[in-house]
């Protein structure tokens, strides 16, 4: 038995010093697991998060293609593809995508793991940021495509721009800064001055943070500026809410960009500042009136639906079968517009930061059947096929997750009235249950998945087609990121959509059967 223990406690120190050895690597590593559809990953090192900027878990779960993002027509991608098909090595130098959108060019070694019977259970991937190399690459052949004199023609161009582009910036019809490398403001645009009701002595020469009441001194927005000039990563829409000198309380817009320009113009960074106060005051009027709209709502259909319980309870046994009908209709489109105030509810919790969790333990595996169950039970022409088995525990709200999962099935369905079947698929992926629902119908275009989760967002194609508020995506995702989890979408326009979501497992129970 002391020996047993020994053994044990060996293990899990070896088991320890694997991960450590994998978390101080300076190359990203990966695995994912074979026995599962699309090979999704199930761990990632601390490297791998850092060269992508994705957290853990937004990239547990995903299959590798992601970091792709729409650059899909990669040979290497083909490549790929036959390798983990066939099962054997590969080595291949691909673009890639970091979460800000930020190209970088990954050398990817793909290997497989094979059991005792010589079958293969997983992948390991091992990525490196070869960037600067290949930039290295690309600007060499560039130089060899033109001669000596374009180049240093074309850069005395860019050096001796100045006025030009001190032109454009005091044309534009939105506030800019131009900082140096220390913050300071080199130029400020009519725009800007008239707009804060400021001077250029004022302005021009004061570090930023200093500017009028230190409007712009904010710890976030410091750290974000001071990554531009030695990473390129912009500033995209940076909101400050403050009491500015001379103008009052107003919500600004903060977009900040590294001019890319070469000697004078080196290390100069741009500032655009948009003032989005009426917007926003705009946005929540219309969130007070949908509030107060579905509130008022809610009471009279309350008792309109009572009153059709009452008369599908009382109508006489010879009724015809016109007023059968018309009773029933009535009673579904009162179904239909609960269920719409009832989602208007949802977002008017959600935008005033009062969406309630009840988080309880529940078994996601009972869940999924029981939602599925409902679904093939009410008529529905649909066939859904649930397949996998979790064994897993989830701490959350289970009436809100239904919620999600309901929403999924409804919008699989509706989006695909030719083909009747929907597939299910639940898996174990590392630390989290992954959850995905397939329809085989219309697809969504590339420039609608970056915006379907946003509220009110419908495709103008399915506008035209189907009804819809378009905010049940939204409360979906605000659902699914309050549980610690993403929800993401897979597809191709034509070929039906895979919706996927994942939720952090508490415990793991024994399976009896």
């Amino acid at each position: 038995m002391n020996q047993s223990n020994h053994i044990s406690r060996n293990e899990s120190l070896d088991y320890e010093i694997y991960l450590q050895a994998l978390n101080s690597s300076n190359s990203g590593i990966i695995i994912t697991d074979n026995g599962i559809p699309d090979n999704p990953i199930i761990y990632c090192n601390k490297a791998f998060e850092n060269i992508t900027g994705y957290s853990h878990n937004e990239i547990i779960g995903h299959n590798c293609r992601f970091l792709q993002a729409q650059d899909r027509s990669q040979p290497q991608r083909q490549q790929l593809k036959e390798a983990i098909e066939n099962g054997y090595e590969c080595r291949v130098e691909i673009r890639n995508y970091k979460k800000d959108g930020t190209l970088f060019w990954n050398e990817l070694f793909v290997s497989p793991v094979k059991n005792n019977a010589g079958e293969i259970t997983h992948f390991i991937g091992v990525q490196n940021d070869i960037s600067e190399r290949k930039n290295a690459e690309i600007e060499l052949i560039e130089e060899k495509a033109s001669t000596e004199e374009k180049i240093v023609a074309r850069t005395k161009e860019l050096q001796d721009s100045e006025a030009f582009l001190s032109s454009i910036i005091q044309t534009v019809r939105e506030s800019l800064l131009v900082l140096d490398s220390n913050y300071r403001v080199l130029s400020a645009n009519k725009h800007f001055l008239s707009s804060f009701k400021v001077t250029e002595a004022n302005t021009v020469g004061k570090i930023l943070f200093e500017l009028g009441n230190h409007q712009w001194d904010i710890e976030a927005l410091k750290q974000l500026l001071t990554k531009i000039l030695p990473t390129n990563n912009p500033v995209i829409d940076f909101e400050v809410s403050h009491d500015f000198p001379y103008i009052g309380r107003k919500v600004m817009l903060v977009n900040a960009y590294r001019v890319e320009f070469e000697g004078q113009f080196k290390d100069r960074i741009l500032i655009a500042i948009e003032d989005i106060t009426d917007q926003k005051e705009i946005e929540q009027r219309k969130d007070d009136f949908l509030s107060v709209a579905s509130h008022e709502l809610k009471t009279p259909l309350t008792s309109i639906k009572g009153l059709i319980q009452v008369l599908q309870r009382i109508k006489p046994e010879n009724s015809s079968e016109k007023f059968n009908t018309i009773l029933d209709k009535i009673a579904n489109q009162t179904d239909r517009l609960n269920l719409l105030i009832n989602q208007l509810l949802d977002t008017s919790k959600i935008q005033s930061g009062h969406i309630e969790l009840h988080k309880e333990p529940f078994e996601i595996d009972k869940l999924l059947n029981d939602a599925v169950s409902n679904f093939n039970y009410a008529g529905s022409n649909h066939q859904i096929n649930l397949r996998g088995k979790t064994n897993a525990v989830i701490l959350g709200d289970d009436l809100q997750i239904t919620q999600v999962i309901n929403n999924l099935l409804s919008n699989a369905i509706k989006y695909s009235p030719e083909d009747k079947v929907i597939d299910v698929q639940s898996d174990k992926v590392s630390n989290y249950v992954k959850v995905s629902v397939t329809d085989y119908g219309i697809g969504i275009n590339h420039s609608d998945q970056a915006k379907i989760f946003a509220r009110f967002y419908r495709a103008k194609d399915i506008q035209q087609k189907f009804a819809g508020l378009g905010i049940g995506l939204y409360i979906c995702q605000q659902i699914i990121t309050a549980h610690d989890g993403t929800l993401w979408v897979e597809s191709e326009e034509g070929s039906g959509a895979t919706f996927n979501f994942t939720l952090p497992i508490m415990k793991i129970y024994d399976n009896e059967e």
